[in-house]
């Protein structure tokens, strides 16, 4: 019973956290949501009762069909280990399907596309967030309007900068933020909704239903500006790691859903009541002493929406870069008891130089809103086709429910895909492009390290004959253990032949450490270990193959500390260890099987590619480098 208390506490601490990272993207949205659907061509949506409900259950509706019943409920039982985001759903989809499958390979291949998506979406969200929030100032007074896009500059600029924090303490100091937040859009709403009460009518789906059917050409376009209220469901998906599945669902019921279904019918209802609040419905939903406090807090709630999908892409780029689609990045866990926690400087540098352009580029809100959402539907969609593998072959759904989950899911994200299809002419290119060049990165580079792996087999050959060569020549021993990162230990490590060949000498036990990803997050203890000794007992030699979660940091060392009391012979100390790893040159030639604009890509990639003695986290002291050519 007495740590009934602390475990509340703590779990009251994670919910306080999901509000301050993972709910700002779509915490935000009502600031420019309905602005967008009432500015539909040219404001064609009417001020009648009946469009303003039907326009309003429409955005109601997608908050309960695609966040609450998709997302809240079914997606998130789909976590990987814990884990969340699109890869990490490919990888579960992947598992379950069978590895050797060919839906398998599909299901890895819709998940590199997801990420890439998700990519493009993380561009435009910090961009349009932080404009629509400091856009406020216009309604305050028209003559701040020339200050709105240097103090956005200056507002994103802090964002990236805040982000070697770390999640954990972004999300402590965010989170009483966001609850101030919820709370002012649900007392704003609740106002509203208490002067016009009718308006609580459109919590019916059938004036949605009336309003598609009474004009379904507008409805599409509508759809198309509805889907900026949900733009940060996959981001609520992505950084589940962090904080775990019950707290992201206890905060979205208890608080964020009611939130906004109420500042959703309140900027309705002020509408209907004033017809010229529908300019900007969401500042004028607040008297007019409120406005300049409600720009503050929006501007800073905004920079907790930028920092949902910064969360999110950081955990999928450390994803990626485990499974094998991105070159080594420099991570850095953020906290000592989360390890999906991560920042990677790289990837907060990279979306910094594109935000910031895209945020210049555009210049205000209202025209990065007729660009976004083209990404983010199309992620829609395969997270659904992802999700409903997860059901078929995990949890063993039947046809049935699978069509009807499908059927609706399908049905509703084809819609949302189709309205936001005449974007991509007004700027939803951007996103689109951006999304191809992460998914031309990933796909080099996977390519481009499996050629790379087949050479380097071709040239070392196989381990037993290093061995034999060993024995035969007398090479002589010295006190002491070295150890050879490799990637698997049929072969002989570049770095080995190197030793053997110019140094003539070897240490008395020489380890060969290979390491490979599950499509699993962790493992437990960090790593799954097996010894095998190599040639005959008195050789001193010894193979260690650990494998490693997608989230679990590759570290060698305690693989080493884990696998020496187990290798025959004196265990040797650890912590005296020498490494030697290879440090290839490539030499491009036609046999890597990608075109040459493909090959020098991946070139520069594996320049860019942090060393392999740092990524593994190898005591520098102790660490020796060889060099080796190698032909691509």
């Amino acid at each position: 019973m007495r740590s009934a208390g602390p475990r509340r506490r703590g779990e009251s601490a994670l919910v306080l956290g999901a509000l301050g990272v993972v709910y700002g993207d779509i915490g935000t949205s009502p600031l420019y949501a309905m602005k967008t659907v009432f500015a539909v061509d040219g404001g064609a949506v009417g001020d009648a009762t009946r469009d303003l409900l039907g326009v309003a259950s429409l955005v109601c509706w997608a908050l309960t069909v695609t966040v609450t019943v998709k997302y809240v409920v079914f997606v998130l039982r789909a976590d990987n280990e814990g884990e969340g985001g699109v890869m990490a759903l490919a990888a579960l989809a992947s598992r379950s399907l069978g590895g050797g499958h060919r839906r398998a390979g599909l299901a890895v291949l819709l998940g590199v596309l997801g990420a890439s998506l998700f990519y493009g979406d993380s561009v435009i969200t910090p961009a349009i967030s932080v404009l629509s929030a400091v856009e406020g100032l216009e309604v305050v007074s028209p003559r701040l309007s020339a200050a709105v896009l240097p103090l956005a500059v200056v507002v994103l600029t802090a964002l990236f900068a805040a982000q070697r924090w770390g999640t954990n303490r972004v999300g402590r100091v965010f989170g009483p933020v966001m609850v101030l937040w919820f709370g002012a859009l649900g007392t704003a709403g609740l106002a509203q909704v208490v002067a016009r009460p009718e308006v609580l009518r459109a919590l019916s789906p059938s004036y949605a239903v009336l309003f598609a059917v009474d004009r379904p050409v507008l409805t599409l376009a509508v759809m198309g500006a509805v889907v900026l209220a949900i733009t940060g469901a996959e981001a609520l998906y992505a950084d589940m790691g962090h904080f775990g599945r019950r707290p992201i669902r206890r905060a979205w019921f208890l608080l964020v859903f009611p939130a906004l279904t109420l500042n959703y019918l309140g900027q309705a209802a002020l509408v209907a009541r004033d017809p010229g609040a529908r300019d900007d419905p969401f500042f004028l939903l607040f008297p007019s002493w409120a406005q300049l406090p409600m720009v503050v807090l929006a501007t800073v709630a905004t920079v907790i929406a930028s920092q949902a999908v910064l969360a999110g892409a950081f955990s999928m780029s450390r994803q990626a870069v485990q499974l094998g689609f991105l070159p080594r990045l420099r991570i850095r866990h953020t906290s000592a008891q989360e390890a999906g926690q991560v920042y990677l400087p790289a990837v907060n540098r990279a979306l910094f130089v594109v935000v910031l352009a895209v945020m210049l580029g555009f210049g205000s809100a209202a025209r990065l809103a007729t660009a976004y959402g083209v990404a983010v539907t199309a992620t829609f969609l395969i997270t659904t086709v992802l999700l409903l593998a997860v059901a078929r072959a995990r949890w063993g759904w039947s046809r049935r429910r699978l069509v009807l989950l499908g059927g609706v899911l399908g049905a509703v994200e084809l819609i949302y895909s189709a309205a936001t299809l005449p974007k991509v002419l007004d700027g939803g290119w951007l996103t689109l492009l951006v999304a191809a060049t992460v998914l031309t990165v990933m796909t080099t580079w996977r390519r481009g390290h499996q050629a790379l792996a087949a050479r380097r087999v071709e040239q070392e050959g196989p381990l037993g004959a290093v061995l034999a060569e060993v024995r035969a020549a007398g090479v002589p021993r010295v006190p002491g253990t070295g150890v050879y990162p490799h990637l698997a230990g049929a072969t002989a490590p570049l770095a080995l032949r190197a030793t053997v060949g110019r140094l003539g000498v070897l240490h008395e036990r020489v380890i060969v450490v290979s390491a490979r990803t599950a499509a699993v997050p962790h493992l437990p203890g960090g790593a799954r270990i097996t010894v095998e000794p190599l040639g005959r007992p008195g050789d001193g030699f010894a193979h260690v193959a650990a494998e490693f979660g997608f989230q679990d940091p590759p570290d060698l060392t305690v693989v080493l500390r884990r696998a020496l009391p187990v290798v025959p012979g004196d265990p040797g100390d650890p912590d005296t260890a020498t490494w030697f790893v290879t440090r290839p040159t490539l030499r491009p030639t036609r046999r890597s099987g990608m075109s040459a604009w493909r090959t020098r890509l991946f070139l520069a990639l594996t320049r860019a590619a942090v060393g392999h003695a740092e990524y593994l986290d190898l005591p520098s002291d102790r660490t020796v480098v060889m060099g080796a050519d190698i032909d691509l």
